[in-house]
């Protein structure tokens, strides 16, 4: 693999402007079309963050992936140290100084909000289990926002936002149940508090999720499309909530799926 492409993550920049334009497409529908300047210099901010946050984080954690991950870009010489920490610098810049061709005081402020959580995350409340967990969930609904933003309609993304958050946190918590024997460097919430109560936190913010998945609907923001996509997602969150605690890995894999089918059902409430 070509060393930029692996210490990019170039799939997850993939996946984070489809996620930007599935969020506008949920906020304008096919009034999408008359934001295309802003949703494609939004997905430029999207791709320059990712970049910026994946090879930060592997300049810090090159230590560690001499053991862990050798095959990476930094660890196995390909990267230098310094050029990864460069890199890094001037893709978190760059993110920002397009952030201010969106011409927009809100799309601008949900980056530069963005980039301080993702800075604080990597520099410090990753280790801190639970405080690095809200991170990444927050950063992940902070998406869905920026998508409702650039189409002037934010309104519209926040029930999915809050929906994306909620979920991601109990699958960042389950991942960490998962990971307790080889959390050595870290102080996790299951370490704090257990495996069992960790879960039953997971297993909260998954159903607290669901419950949440209906207010589009009974306030008649989205139709019966919508209703009967997100309540098969709403089926995979309680069946996650439930058997993480047997297989953490397995919950993992389900919390991923339900995230899938919710998104597509938002999807259809703002088309249909």
């Amino acid at each position: 693999m070509n060393r930029f492409v692996q210490l990019f993550r170039v799939g997850n920049c993939v996946m984070g402007v489809i996620g930007l334009v599935l969020a506008a497409l949920i906020a304008e529908g096919a009034g999408i079309i008359d934001h295309l300047y802003p949703l494609a210099i939004a997905s430029l901010v999207v791709v320059a963050f990712i970049i910026g946050g994946n090879t930060l984080n592997d300049y810090l954690d090159r230590e560690v992936d001499k053991q862990a991950h050798p095959e990476r870009p930094i660890p196995s010489g390909r990267i230098g140290a310094g050029t990864a920490r460069n890199i890094a610098v001037a893709a978190f810049a760059l993110s920002l100084c397009l952030a201010v061709l969106l011409w927009d005081l809100l799309s601008f402020a949900i980056v530069v909000v963005a980039t301080a959580l993702m800075l604080a995350y990597e520099l410090r409340t990753k280790k801190l289990g639970l405080s690095g967990n809200l991170s990444i969930a927050l950063l992940t609904g902070m998406l869905f926002l920026l998508g409702g933003a650039v189409v002037d309609n934010i309104a519209a993304t926040i029930a999915i936002a809050v929906m994306a958050m909620l979920a991601t946190l109990g699958r960042e918590i389950v991942k960490d149940v998962q990971d307790m024997g080889s959390d050595f460097d870290r102080r996790t919430l299951p370490q704090r508090i257990g495996a069992r109560s960790a879960g039953l936190a997971a297993s909260a913010a998954f159903l607290v999720a669901v419950v949440l998945s209906f207010e589009p609907y009974l306030a008649g923001r989205f139709g019966l499309a919508y209703l009967a996509a997100v309540l098969f997602a709403d089926a995979i969150f309680i069946y996650c909530s439930i058997v993480h605690f047997r297989n953490p890995r397995e919950g993992q894999r389900w919390a991923k799926y339900a995230m899938l089918v919710a998104l597509i059902a938002f999807l259809l409430g703002g088309l249909l």
